[in-house]
């Protein structure tokens, strides 16, 4: 919960951000009667900061292209009061360049200098009819030419400067994230590894059930049936036998139940298939190139089957990104068109938060959670030197229960 609230407090920022541009511009330009040519003008940066979080790409378009548009005379100029709302510019590069796509935080750069450009070419340049230009408010004597390289440079300098912080912002999150997640995903491995033990120690305590009480139950049962053969139909003594042969044939179904039971993970589990996709989205928030594919229709599932594949994509995606990196790609795949559900979980990466201290029980862990469930489990190295390949396979079905050894 702690994770979700911080994710979408963080998404709020910008939208927060682009209605206190738009609100403090109507209050400083609210008296002094030159808000209403720059409505669109102010309305559209407003837009673009709001936007920065959710729709980058589009924030960057609106910052270019507004202020080509004054420069054109297609929107109206700035004045000596409404210059400063090119700090727009530097908001969205910053908003843009803490945000999690590496393409965008770079294109931010390019378009930051064509909007100063045009910002500037707005400001300085006057023309016949419009000669209410920066030279004119400051009384620069530099020239038209002079001003512009200024002017530009001044706001391209203060936008690279946002730009700067706000990758800087953006890079020490996330790896505090990625510090949190690894700290919380030991923790998780700790508990994780306790369940196991104690799901060991149950299945060895039904195989020794099954081994032992089973066999001398169904003993019991074919002996009394005998007995009850010879003696003849009637009498009390077959009366007896045969009843010995049905309350041993209960005690024997009964027996075996508890072994299904005990095998199993219990009649509800708290996560399951329908948190795979949350567990991408974590790993994305971290800058992980993270998606999920399902292939064919999704069929019943028992909790064993839910809780152990939504485990073993958990330990997967926190495998990935304590030994490939945050820079990792990973691809979760499954696939419903065989007999039961096949679970492939592909990474590439070589930057490892942690180094390796051993072996490891994560892949252990996970054969094990895949076993109890019914299924099977197999993780290796792929194709490509930084590729590993975690490949399972779960028994799907309107029960779900474990199977026996």
């Amino acid at each position: 919960m702690t994770s979700f609230l911080r994710r979408r407090a963080r998404h709020l920022l910008a939208p927060i951000a682009g209605a206190a541009y738009l609100v403090l511009w109507i209050v400083a330009e609210a008296g002094r009667g030159e808000l209403t040519g720059h409505v669109l003008v102010v309305a559209a940066f407003a837009a673009a900061i709001g936007l920065a979080e959710w729709m980058p790409a589009t924030s960057l378009g609106l910052v270019v292209v507004v202020p080509s548009l004054q420069a054109l005379h297609l929107l109206a100029r700035p004045r000596d009061t409404t210059w400063p709302e090119y700090l727009a510019i530097a908001v969205v590069v910053g908003l843009v360049g803490a945000g999690r796509s590496g393409l965008l935080r770079w294109l931010a750069v390019p378009a930051l200098g064509v909007a100063s450009a045009a910002a500037a070419w707005a400001m300085v340049v006057p023309t016949a009819d419009d000669q209410d230009t920066w030279g004119s408010w400051t009384g620069s004597m530099g020239g038209t030419r002079s001003d512009l390289v200024l002017v530009t440079l001044a706001i391209a300098g203060a936008s690279c400067v946002a730009w700067a912080v706000g990758v800087a912002i953006g890079a020490a999150w996330r790896i505090g994230l990625a510090r949190v997640r690894v700290v919380e995903a030991e923790r998780a491995t700790e508990v994780t590894a306790s369940e196991l033990r104690a799901e060991q120690d149950r299945a060895r305590i039904a195989r020794d059930v099954h081994d032992s009480l089973a066999h001398s139950l169904a003993v019991v049962v074919s002996q009394a049936q005998g007995a009850a053969a010879l003696s003849g139909p009637d009498g009390p003594a077959a009366t007896a036998l045969r009843d010995i042969a049905a309350v041993s044939r209960d005690a024997l179904g009964d027996v075996r139940s508890l072994v299904e039971r005990i095998q199993g993970t219990g009649p509800e589990v708290s996560r399951g298939l329908a948190d795979v996709p949350e567990l991408v989205e974590d790993m994305r928030d971290l800058g992980m190139d993270a998606s999920v594919t399902q292939h064919g229709e999704p069929g019943p599932t028992g909790p064993a089957v839910d809780g152990a594949a939504h485990r073993i994509v958990q330990e997967s995606l926190t495998n990935v990104l304590k030994h490939q990196g945050r820079t990792a790609t990973a691809q979760v795949t499954l696939d419903w068109r065989g007999p039961g559900l096949g679970l492939v979980v592909t990474s590439r990466g070589g930057s490892p938060l942690v180094e390796l201290d051993g072996a490891g029980s994560g892949v252990a862990g996970m054969r094990e959670r895949a076993r109890l469930a019914g299924g099977w489990l197999r993780a290796g190295a792929g194709d490509d030197p930084q590729e590993w390949v975690v490949t399972a396979w779960l028994p799907t079905g309107p029960v779900g229960t474990a199977v026996l050894p």
